[in-house]
């Protein structure tokens, strides 16, 4: 069994990404969020999303981009998919905070503006929106020649998503002897390529349908979960930092995720990653979600309603007594 809240991965540093700095960014930025802090802001930094009231209703809000998965899409000259994860890893983390996304919108900067790569790109924007029943109300195309390379560009964005007040989502409604129900991913999803380039970087991202492999879209989780929110306690958006740094975010302090891992259902390109990276079990799931995108904690006696409800979900494992963080057995 092994026990810890230590999110550090040595290969992922080495592949230029260091967590430690983010966390250490984080620590160094909170000062300056609490100088704009106004009647209505409800959360603190470092929630899966920000919260801020309404008269009865919370607004919760969500952004991020797709990270360096791009280089994937610039590899394969394929551009109509990444849309679907930016928009998945914003409604995603709303969704964790019990919320309905209401609407999104995209940046995108391009080193030369090519109208039909646009297109492409929001394509996959609109078709993400689509999956999680929000509005793409909006966006901005920035050309930056000499900023970025004339066949690369960055996409980011961010929705917005509403809950009230007596239905968000807390870490505090988890008890011992609740259940963890996985939901599989669909792949590597937008989280750890930076490692996953270094890995494969000699490798011809053609073969064997390797590329396509890796560009499968982030899963939406949307339509799933919210129907069932009202037999939810938590939940956890399985993203950068992979089991380790996202379940204790949904799990409160004096509490541990007890995670069984002979259940979990680990796809073949988490094999591959790990065998061509050489990298231990262990650091897998420092960095990656493994095959499990979402996590939901709920009562046992909500667990079949749940199971039945989402197709293809399992139970992972219970919440135990303990100091708090997560034991992978």
């Amino acid at each position: 069994m092994k026990s810890s809240n230590n999110t550090t991965s040595e290969n992922y540093r080495l592949s230029g990404v260091d967590v430690q700095a983010g966390y250490d960014a984080v620590k160094l930025m909170k000062k300056y969020v609490e100088r704009t802090k106004i009647p209505g802001v409800v959360s603190d930094l470092g929630g899966f999303g920000g919260m801020f009231e309404l008269d009865d209703k919370i607004l919760v809000s969500g952004t991020d981009g797709v990270g360096t998965k791009l280089k994937i899409a610039f590899t394969l000259n394929k551009h109509d998919t990444i849309g679907i994860d930016c928009v998945a890893m914003c409604v995603n983390d709303v969704l964790c905070c019990g919320a309905r996304p209401l609407f999104f919108l995209d940046y995108i900067a391009v080193g030369k503006n090519f109208p039909e790569r646009i297109a492409e790109i929001v394509s996959g924007i609109s078709e993400g929106c689509v999956q999680s029943n929000c509005a793409l109300i909006g966006g901005e195309t920035a050309e930056m020649p000499g900023f970025y390379p004339e066949n690369e560009y960055d996409v980011a964005g961010f929705c917005v998503g509403v809950v009230d007040r007596e239905k968000i989502l807390k870490s505090e409604n988890v008890n011992s002897g609740d259940v963890i129900i996985a939901l599989p991913s669909s792949g590597v999803h937008s989280n750890g390529f930076s490692l996953v380039r270094k890995i494969f970087e000699n490798y011809d991202l053609t073969k064997n349908n390797l590329g396509e492999k890796l560009l499968t879209p982030t899963k939406i989780y949307v339509r799933d979960v919210l129907p069932l929110m009202s037999k939810i306690k938590s939940i956890a958006h399985i993203t950068g930092g992979g089991f380790y740094e996202n379940i204790p975010r949904a799990v409160p302090k004096n509490l541990t995720a007890k995670i069984n891992l002979s259940s979990i259902k680990t796809p073949e390109i988490f094999d591959l990653i790990m065998k061509t990276g050489n990298l231990e079990l262990d650091e897998m799931f420092h960095v990656f979600n493994m095959g499990v995108g979402m996590i939901l904690i709920a009562d046992k006696n909500n667990a079949d309603e749940i199971l039945n409800a989402i197709e293809n979900s399992y139970l992972i494992g219970e919440i135990i007594n303990g100091e708090g963080g997560i034991k992978l057995c």
